[in-house]
């Protein structure tokens, strides 16, 4: 699965312009469903048909946009101003190398004298440009930018990069996707592709309002307890998938969390049970639509900087607990 989440970490996907991402899935989704359309909002919806009878709508949800920048002002020195598309940590993203959409490249920097932590105001972007309307040839304001996307391949199974949050949880939809294709399980299912998390759950609750799922699964990053320093938290990379029981936005249906461990057990599948104090994720506004809702969450060092480090073996874990889970429902 590394190199599914290589060439989707690759694909630029700030929120509210999704459209490369979004191509990249529906590429690979296309043989893998029997049906696919993008939403108003930008969500990329694929259905698969259960071969059941009494069929329920399941919808799986991993959100495909990532944190960014916009442009919002080039000085009379040809460096561009930004602001902030997501959560962004301006001290983690300084000294980085950024790339528009457009192409160009350039660097992340904060202005001299400041001290961290940065702030939108001081830091700026360098594409080179001499003056204002050298840069004025390259970019323009309203113009996209993000960190360089990388993955990279740490020490027994584990590896780092961005945006791993969440085209990670995209991947698991997808490998879902890949083994249900094989071996058809009895439900409806919905392979959603959510825009706009980043910003507030946007995409995801439009999505669910048009779906209408008896049940959804969400997939998403979580924070762990592993990190020097890190606050008490009972996740831990490597220690298999997390079911969520609640975050800051959102308390998990506690019959499919219930169902969800007993699977996970019955299965021999690693996991873990997540209870994460800050943060929120797409399941708080899919279970607003009035859907039974959980999520299995990947846990995650060092979310929103460019060095975000998962285990592999976790990632496995979740798209195997969920085509059991699936299955289990037969």
């Amino acid at each position: 699965m590394f190199e599914l989440l290589k060439k989707l970490c690759k694909a630029s996907g700030v929120a509210g312009r999704e459209n490369e991402i979004r191509n990249t899935l529906a590429e690979i989704m296309q043989p893998l469903c029997d049906e696919m359309h993008t939403d108003n909002m930008g969500n990329l919806i694929c259905f698969k048909q259960g071969k059941g009878e009494n069929r329920e709508k399941i919808m799986l949800c991993g959100h495909m946009d990532e944190i960014g920048f916009i442009a919002t002002y080039i000085e009379s020195d040809g460096m561009v101003r930004i602001s902030s598309l997501g959560g962004i940590n301006f001290t983690a993203s300084a000294f980085s190398k950024v790339v528009f959409n457009n192409g160009v490249e350039g660097v992340l920097v904060p202005e001299g004298g400041a001290t961290p932590p940065y702030s939108f105001d001081k830091v700026y972007v360098d594409i080179g440009a001499k003056d204002k309307k050298s840069a004025e040839k390259k970019v323009a304001v309203g113009d996209i930018l993000r960190c360089v996307p990388s993955l990279t391949r740490l020490s027994y199974g584990r590896v780092c990069g961005r945006p791993v949050d969440d085209r990670v949880g995209c991947a698991v939809v997808v490998d879902v996707a890949k083994k249900v294709a094989s071996s058809p399980v009895n439900d409806d299912l919905y392979y959603v592709f959510s825009v706009q998390e980043e910003v507030g759950c946007r995409g995801s609750r439009t999505a669910a309002f048009s779906v209408k799922p008896d049940r959804c699964l969400v997939y998403d990053v979580t924070g762990t307890g592993d990190t020097k320093g890190a606050k008490p938290m009972k996740c831990s990379v490597g220690s298999g998938a997390a079911i969520k029981i609640k975050d800051s936005s959102v308390i998990c249906n506690d019959i499919m969390v219930e169902e969800l461990i007993e699977c996970a057990k019955s299965n021999k599948i690693k996991h873990q049970l997540e209870i994460l104090n800050y943060g929120g994720t797409d399941t708080s506004s899919i279970q607003a639509s009035g859907a039974i809702a959980a999520a299995i969450s990947i846990p995650c060092r060092y979310i929103h900087s460019s060095v975000e480090t998962i285990d592999m073996a976790d990632v496995k874990a979740c798209s195997e607990l969920t085509f059991a889970y699936l299955n289990g429902k037969n």
